[in-house]
């Protein structure tokens, strides 16, 4: 039998046991309706600070549902000219940013804001579609009470609440009103607006709420640095719409992931380079990758990485832009591998070589000229590291047309090791020893430091060159890029990715809208070189890729023909003098190219003696400069121009002539007409060609 009063104990027990975990949960319930209330707060200050956008066209959307999740937030999705911003507010203290991972205090809170990162990865997704380019959907955590922070973790920009206005007007417009329109109706039909909680589970009378307590008013942001943010905001440098809006297809592929090497290509105009420059800064900021961007022509990288820098400045620290010559000379400096790269003692090299020919001998039987000969040298023996005649005797030499005997490749293996004696002889190396030197580099000690390498215009590179490029991200996952078109090939030789034992495997694409040219000017340059064939990377034989679009038309490219290259120089300063009385039309949108070098010095004199401002191709940078653009037609590859006059064209280029007599002419006729393909696909709204009169094939326009 119980003892008298347990049963009263054992319940005022229960009752103390009930009150304490009704106690703590309490406390629990206090400290969340503290965090919850701050979190209003802190949440209602950042939309109050970045409210000052809504006169510079931007749009803000509080507290929407996470696309796809039922009970998911979003604090809020910014809409406007500079793209589209993921704001999480963190009402944080002793915050600490090192090493790329954020701390609370000795707490590691970097997956806090894995989330956050997913969110503008899937929201990316989301406006693919409109054509909204990947870069320009961002993430930013807001630290509530800060000043002064501006740092990244991963793909997650972390600011202060007194930064955050800077951090999001200062990019300015990369979007047209019209593509804030567009992204905007994309994102309301992603992201819905939220409903009311549930109701809270008691078994105590609903409680009646005491009147709001006054929110902060403190200025984070003082009236007159607001002022100066958007000023600085309406002022910042726009850039080119192509470069936040691609096309659907463009704006996908930027996205992709392709499980071993792959390739893009399209004919000109069909924005390779634009879809290149994105991915690698795609790949950079939301994969975490540091990528090598790199191309045959010395001068673009320097104008791709400035315009990087004005597209996702955050990224720039993860892109290496260089010349491929340039990245494998600087990878065998830093291993301290000595290289003397003397062009000029390497063409007394060949000289003497040439000199000790076995005259009379199945070279000089050929009648070929001794530059195939150099070429034969640079492109197919050292341009694929052949080592050895029997590995040269049973080459198929792709992308030369004059076919070899077996007494002439005897010879031309001699003029090659006649030619490399006297380099080593004189202690020099030529252009295709400094990659090869790389490549041997690279098998016995492997570069761990990219995980991307993207090539554009690798049509132009060597099979030695892509080799090395391979060498450092093998096979992984989106880690080689090949970009390029076979039609715009404009260097003898050739190579297949076949020998380097590179396999696409249904990873290749094909983009076929022409978005730089307007028809006429398309259709133009396609009649000169129509009926052209050229050997393909992937091993095929073909025309030309054609375009499924061309989203543009304009006028007609003139040909102006002349009866002295005096006349047509002053043709030249004519059409400047006309096209910069176009509205929107200034001297920095003006290209003069030619093919070589010294048409190029003559025609900078020409426009320097009419007062005309010039800048090389070669000091460009990709910087706006009130500067006629001048250079070779190699230096404008991969570039664009609002207007393109073409300077000192050959006539017989233009021209029905006689077809040439030997393949070895044929193969030049075909490079130059492929150059000059080139060179009139660089034009976006205007085309000049100057040339001496002749019998055109092509129908003039315009003198």
């Amino acid at each position: 039998m119980a003892a008298a009063g347990a049963s009263a104990t054992h319940e005022a027990e229960r009752q103390r046991a009930l009150a304490a975990a009704h106690e703590r949960e309490a406390a629990l319930a206090r400290d969340k309706a503290a965090r919850y209330g701050l979190a209003g707060v802190t949440e209602k200050r950042t939309a109050a600070v970045l409210s000052q956008l809504t006169t510079l066209g931007y749009h803000l959307l509080p507290d929407r549902g996470w696309p796809g999740s039922k009970s998911a937030q979003v604090d809020l999705v910014v809409v406007g000219p500079s793209g589209v911003w993921i704001v999480d507010t963190k009402a944080w203290k002793d915050v600490t940013i090192a090493g790329g991972r954020i701390y609370r205090g000795d707490a590691d809170v970097t997956e806090d804001l894995s989330s956050l990162a997913t969110l503008a990865h899937d929201t990316q997704g989301v406006v693919v579609d409109v054509g909204l380019a990947p870069i320009q959907v961002r993430a930013v955590a807001v630290l509530a009470g800060h000043h002064g922070v501006s740092e990244r973790v991963g793909p997650v920009a972390v600011v202060g609440e007194g930064d955050v206005l800077r951090h999001i007007a200062a990019p300015g417009a990369r979007l047209t009103s019209g593509d804030v329109d567009t992204v905007l109706r994309r994102v309301l039909d992603e992201f819905p607006v939220l409903g009311t909680t549930t109701a809270i589970d008691v078994s105590v009378p609903e409680p009646v709420l005491a009147a709001p307590i006054e929110e902060l008013t403190d200025d984070v942001f003082p009236p007159e640095e607001v002022e100066a943010v958007l000023l600085e905001s309406i002022l910042a440098e726009p850039i080119e719409t192509w470069m936040s809006m691609l096309d659907r297809d463009q704006a996908k592929l930027v996205r992709r992931s392709f499980n071993g090497p792959s390739r893009i290509r399209g004919s000109a105009g069909t924005g390779k380079t634009v879809v290149g420059l994105h991915r690698a800064a795609h790949l950079a900021r939301d994969a975490g990758h540091r990528v090598l961007f790199t191309t045959f022509v010395r001068t673009l990288p320097r104008v791709l990485q400035n315009l990087l820098l004005r597209l996702a400045p955050e990224v720039t620290h993860l892109v290496d832009f260089q010349g491929v010559h340039g990245f494998a000379r600087g990878l065998l400096s830093e291993r301290g591998c000595a290289v003397r790269l003397d062009a000029d003692a390497a063409e007394l090299a060949f000289g003497e070589a040439w000199l000790h020919r076995d005259r009379g001998g199945a070279l000089d039987a050929s009648g070929i000229s001794p530059g195939y000969w150099k070429e034969e040298i640079a492109h197919v023996i050292k341009g694929r590291g052949i080592t050895s005649f029997e590995a040269y005797a049973g080459l198929a030499r792709v992308g030369r047309r004059h076919r070899l005997t077996i007494d002439q490749r005897r010879d031309v293996w001699s003029l090659y090791e006649r030619y490399d004696g006297s380099l080593r002889r004189r202690g020099v190396h030529d252009h295709a020893d400094v990659i090869l030197l790389a490549v041997a580099s690279i098998k016995r000690q492997p570069l761990e430091r990219y995980q991307s390498v993207i090539v554009d215009e690798a049509q132009d590179l060597t099979c030695a060159m892509v080799e090395l490029l391979h060498l450092l991200v093998g096979d992984r996952q989106d880690g080689l890029t090949l970009i390029g078109d076979g039609q715009q090939t404009i260097y003898p030789g050739g190579y297949t990715l076949s020998e380097l034992g590179i396999s696409l495997s249904g990873r290749g694409v094909v983009l076929d809208v022409n978005h730089r040219n307007t028809a006429e000017i398309l259709a133009f340059a396609n009649d000169v070189v129509a009926g052209d064939e050229y050997n393909d990377i992937e091993g095929n034989s073909q025309r030309r890729d054609d375009v499924g679009a061309v989203s543009r038309t304009g006028p007609p490219p003139t040909l102006s023909l002349h009866e002295s290259w005096a006349e047509h120089d002053q043709a030249l300063i004519e059409r400047i003098a006309e096209v910069t009385r176009s509205v929107g039309t200034n001297y920095g949108d003006l290209a003069v190219l030619a093919a070589r070098r010294k048409e190029v010095d003559a025609a900078a004199h020409l426009l320097r003696a009419a007062g005309i401002p010039v800048v090389a191709l070669e000091q460009y940078d990709g910087r706006a400069v009130d500067a006629v653009k001048v250079g070779t037609v190699k230096r404008a590859k991969g570039l664009e121009f609002k207007q393109v006059l073409l300077a000192g064209v050959r006539p017989e280029l233009l021209s029905a002539g006689p077809a040439p007599t030997s393949e070895s002419q044929r193969e030049r006729r075909d490079l130059d007409r492929r150059e000059l393909y080139v060179a009139m696909t660089r034009a976006r709204d205007g085309l000049w060609v100057g040339s001496r009169r002749e019998r055109p094939r092509i129908h003039s326009a315009g003198h």
